[in-house]
């Protein structure tokens, strides 16, 4: 299904395959970008590489682009989807469905466009929010789940108000962005300072400074795309009552758990085994938060061996 062949739009500029810089060799050959509708939603995604289906949800505050550099090789072994989710990128960018069931219903919807009954999903951040809530809700679709670096919001304990200042710099963007108003009017403008710092205290190996300019230019291209980044964290008290009722189905299928060593660690597994049985635990050496980024190489051989059952 193409583009052309649904009457949508060839996706075009930064935010697509064939604008976004500094891809790795031979990318745009093996991958484009397309539209597709999904009834109340129009999603861009990219996709490429032949096999099995495998599912990839970024994460905040980025957009597809935040798995390119492992998406060339499990090309190799899989047909790579990775969308840009409601609220990024080129997706549309409605005033509500922000919780992360109506989140996951979007990407099951993209999947059942695209013909692919039955997938694996990798999440990062946020992406592992719609992830866990991909294999709740659909647990018929999802045969395994690599999820990695965040809390998990009504299964997760709550972290307390007064945490020390490590814990602090870490967290304290959850509160700020589920603000109504405020948070817009003091990051416009100022993009480049709010999600600038973010990429940077976040990461053990900085992230390119393309890539930092690119996500924050994406976030600045218009008060929608600011608006909508924030949406996420301004529906977590949905999210969470969904997931204190999710948590109480145990997941059974194969989750692989990753976390990087100067960020989350250990922590992503422990938070999984509250709500799934299988889990697997993967702690990155001398990596931070953004471990699709900051160590591709890592992340690509611990999905090759998570998803060789899978593929097989």
């Amino acid at each position: 299904m193409s583009s052309s062949s649904t009457g949508l739009p060839t996706p075009e500029g930064p935010g697509s395959v064939s604008g976004a810089p500094n891809l790795p060799a031979g990318f745009t050959g093996t991958f484009t970008s397309r539209y597709i509708d999904t009834g109340e939603l129009r999603q861009h995604v990219v996709t490429g590489g032949d096999g099995p289906p495998l599912l990839l949800v970024h994460g905040w505050p980025q957009t597809w682009y935040a798995w390119r550099l492992v998406m060339p090789a499990l090309a190799r072994d899989f047909q790579v989807i990775a969308p840009d989710q409601r609220g990024t990128g080129l997706s549309g960018k409605p005033a509500g469905g922000y919780d992360t069931g109506t989140l996951a219903g979007d990407l099951a919807a993209l999947m059942d466009a695209l013909g692919h009954q039955r997938f694996a999903v990798a999440g990062h951040d946020t992406g592992m929010w719609i992830g866990y809530a991909l294999a709740a809700d659909h647990p018929d679709r999802v045969a395994r789940l690599a999820v990695a670096e965040t809390p998990l919001p009504g299964v997760s304990p709550s972290p307390p108000l007064f945490a020390s200042a490590h814990l602090n710099d870490a967290l304290w963007h959850f509160a700020f962005n589920r603000l109504a108003e405020v948070n817009d009017q003091l990051v416009t403008g100022r993009e480049d300072i709010y999600f600038g710092w973010q990429f940077a205290t976040k990461a053990a190996r900085q992230l390119p400074g393309y890539a930092v300019t690119y996500y924050v230019d994406t976030l600045a291209s218009g008060p929608e795309a600011l608006h909508a980044s924030f949406a996420i964290y301004r529906a977590l008290g949905t999210t969470i009552a969904q997931n204190q009722q999710r948590k109480e189905r145990r997941l059974t299928l194969p989750i692989l758990a990753i976390g990087g060593q100067y960020s989350l660690g250990e922590q992503v597994a422990d938070t999984m085994k509250l709500a799934a049985d299988d889990v697997q635990p993967l702690v990155v050496p001398a990596c931070a938060h953004w471990v699709p980024e900051e160590a591709p190489e890592e992340m690509l051989a611990a999905l090759t061996a998570f998803l060789a059952p899978y593929r097989g």
